[in-house]
């Protein structure tokens, strides 16, 4: 049984958070974010430079939401401070990527450029000759979704590791046909 609802989560100098009905607001340094509680069994209290996620009952969906809510909240507190970033390789002869404004430019083998929007509020930029994508901003959710759009475009194939991959992940490599005659 999880219990990381009942953890409080410790606000840093410099965040403001707001309760205003089933909305939480936390602003901070690096912006501002929002999140709407769908249901009223979790209560949110502040307590000084704490804040304290309650439940109504000890029923299954109701300890779900307890925890869900206290980690959103928490997540939205790092962000505001400190921001997420997923860090993107790309393998393969030819396969680079180029930030041009709006606009992420991926040369991954195809016949043609991909061509991706960059979404508002996060950054995305290019390091070691265009071989790495940085994707950073304050919403976990949204840095998470766009790395992934992006992996899914080319994703690592595993004889020569071609594609693109996270950098934590590593690729298992499968051995290719013998070639015997």
């Amino acid at each position: 049984m999880s219990r990381i609802g009942y953890k409080p989560i410790t606000v840093p100098k410099g965040v403001k958070i707001a309760v205003q009905g089933n909305t939480v607001n936390v602003e901070g340094p690096k912006g501002k974010l929002s999140e709407q509680l769908a249901t009223s069994l979790v209560t949110i209290a502040i307590n000084g430079e704490e804040i304290a996620v309650d439940r109504a009952n000890d029923e299954k969906q109701t300890k779900a939401f307890h925890g869900l809510y206290r980690n959103l909240i928490n997540n939205m507190v790092i962000g505001v401070t400190e921001g997420f970033k997923k860090t993107l390789v790309i393998n393969g002869v030819g396969f680079k990527a180029e930030v041009q404004g709006p606009i992420l430019v991926l040369s991954l083998g195809y016949s043609s450029d991909v061509y991706v929007g960059i979404p508002a509020g996060l950054s995305v930029t290019t390091e070691a000759n265009n071989q790495k994508v940085v994707v950073s901003g304050i919403d976990k959710q949204l840095v998470g979704q766009f790395a992934s759009e992006i992996r899914g475009l080319r994703k690592p194939e595993p004889y020569k590791g071609k594609g693109v991959r996270y950098e934590t992940e590593t690729i298992r490599k499968k051995v290719g046909k013998t070639g015997v005659k």
